[in-house]
């Protein structure tokens, strides 16, 4: 019995064995009356002695699940050796298998957990665990080719992050001791953590540029009709895997094996980070008020009750996706994703040639450009733009920051519309038709969505890059003929934003977004193996016949 709440029955090191004889170990919080219950698993990296997800166990034992915290294989007390993300979906389900056999087990089992424990959840779900009624994903991936390598450039903050790792620890209490921005500029970066640890997974994320085996052996991508479990995912708009969490809603929506597993699926999104789901704490220069928080807890017991316990909680009646829409900053339920009633429209760039200019040369609007000067700039990967709000991982520089700092850079263009007659809503997936040139073989181009205030804040929304060699292919790259007019597709990630009249929606154009992503050093060498750097000089077209225009989900009032 718990010493501090004789209302939850605890038992540590409970030993799961897995088919290879490996055995994992978990924690198990029983209510302490009853003798069978509805179970919910969470299996991590991170420790069952991880705060947030202990008190999460107690809430639902004390509502009466048993919740079973389980150590990955190789970490903590679990044996074997750990190959992050490897043998999750086996170790998942063998798991699941094991618990529903259990005497305390009433054969039902929902799954929950962020981040890697949210990648823990849909793994195993091909394997279609009899046991396992529903999912709750947050802040998930499809695959790491998405979390690590977006559009085959690397996320570099998170790549980096995995040197806190360890084999059977988190390493954390030297994360504020080590100078981020110095090693963060480390050439060639193969090598910029060996230094600090060996971390074999980085340097293979590092090998591996493109979409391989390496990456593909344990995607989702081609696995969708293989799920019949339903699936709650839960994400942020500044959540650096929001794109990833509405690709496995979409592939769950569109694929799952029966039609009640599509039918069941949902998904959330909020205005939060990927450190702060569910909360209303501000964070960034904007404040999106008290009822952006959500009681995670309960919003899992919600599905939990319907889906383990066939109690009727009201949630499969209603709309399946659930948004926060900022500057509105009001919650809102839909019936589908993209919104059927959106109208795709055009927002064409336009400048005299200056729209790196601090007089705001460059404009935004509807009308297709007639005969116009380029915009140019020089792209140095040594001075790059550096990342300021959006959706990194990390506190310092996520979130909705203010973009004038950035703006005031010569290497970053900057399309305006005038203040806006009346309100604006952008709400879905936004996609930038680049026609760009560049002098050498590979180069990176950057787009950020901005909501200009009528103060002058310039907050940013959402983001997107492309990486010249991969603008076609992501498992055959190839150069680009220098000084030769591309057309760049630029999907920046999804978002729901009011801007509200006296705003101006603002576009930012460049090549770099460091350290969320790593350099483009210009050269067309395999990066991540040398040092070479190479300034690019970078044109911008924007004319009849090379109409350069962001194509922006607006919602009809």
């Amino acid at each position: 019995m718990s010493q501090t709440d004789p209302g939850v029955h605890i038992q540590l090191d409970v030993k799961i064995p897995m088919r290879d004889g490996v055995n994992l170990y978990a924690a198990v919080y029983r209510p302490a009356r009853g003798e069978t219950f509805p179970v919910l698993l969470i299996r991590s990296p991170y420790s069952t002695q991880h705060p947030r997800y202990v008190d999460w166990s107690v809430r639902f034992a004390k509502a009466g699940y048993a919740a079973v915290m389980q150590d990955c294989r190789g970490r903590f007390e679990s044996e074997g050796k750990w190959r992050p993300y490897i043998d999750e979906a086996q170790d998942g389900y063998d798991t699941q298998e094991w618990i529903g056999a259990q005497p305390w087990c009433d054969g039902t089992i929902g799954t929950f957990g962020v981040s890697y424990p949210g990648f823990t959840q849909i793994l195993p779900a091909p394997y279609r665990s009899t046991y396992v009624k529903g999912l709750v994903p947050i802040a998930n991936q499809e695959d790491n080719y998405g979390h690590l390598r977006y559009n085959g450039i690397l996320q570099l903050q998170n790549a980096m992050n995995w040197v806190f790792l360890g084999d059977r620890t988190n390493q954390i209490a030297p994360r504020d001791l080590i100078d981020w921005t110095e090693v963060h500029r480390r050439l060639p970066l193969l090598t910029a953590l060996d230094d600090i640890a060996d971390r074999p997974f980085y340097r293979e994320a590092i090998h591996h540029e493109t979409f391989d085996d390496f990456w593909s052996s344990y995607s989702m991508k081609d696995r969708y009709e293989e799920v019949d479990t339903p699936s709650y995912f839960i994400t942020g708009w500044y959540d650096n895997l929001v794109h990833e969490g509405f690709k496995c809603y979409r592939g769950w929506k569109g694929s799952a094996k029966s039609e009640e597993t599509r039918s069941r699926t949902r998904i959330m999104v909020g205005p939060w980070t990927h450190a702060q789901i569910g909360s209303s704490d501000p964070f960034g220069d904007i404040d999106f008020g008290p009822g952006a928080a959500v009681d995670m807890p309960d919003e899992h017991l919600r599905w939990f009750d319907q889906r383990l316990r066939g109690i009727d909680t009201g949630i499969d009646q209603e709309p399946p996706v659930r948004i926060f829409v900022m500057g509105a900053n009001v919650w809102r339920s839909e019936t589908e994703w993209p919104l059927a009633r959106t109208t795709y429209t055009r927002f064409y760039l336009h400048s005299g040639g200056n729209a790196n200019d601090r007089l705001e040369d460059g404009g935004l609007d509807t009308y297709p450009p007639d005969d116009e000067p380029v915009d140019t700039f020089d792209f140095d990967p040594e001075d790059p733009v550096p990342t300021i709000g959006g959706q990194s991982m990390f506190v310092d520089c996520t979130g909705p920051r203010d973009r004038r700092p950035v703006e005031e850079r010569s290497d970053v263009l900057v399309y305006s519309t005038d203040p806006l007659e009346e309100d604006i809503e952008v709400t879905g997936p936004i996609e930038l038709t680049l026609y760009a040139a560049t002098d050498g073989p590979d180069t990176d181009f950057t787009a950020t969505l901005v909501d200009v205030h009528p103060n002058g804040k310039a907050i940013h929304l959402t983001e997107g890059i492309v990486r010249a060699r991969f603008r076609d292919s992501y498992v055959n790259p190839a150069p680009v003929e220098p000084n030769s007019i591309v057309e760049y597709r630029i999907r920046l990630w999804e978002t729901s934003n009011l801007f509200k009249t006296g705003h101006r929606i603002r576009l930012e154009v460049s090549s770099s977004n460091f350290p969320r992503f790593d350099r483009n050093l210009n050269t067309g060498n395999p990066l991540g193996f040398d040092d070479e750097i190479r300034v690019a000089h970078q044109t911008i077209y924007h004319d009849r016949e090379n109409a350069s225009h962001l194509t922006l989900p607006v919602i009809p009032s």
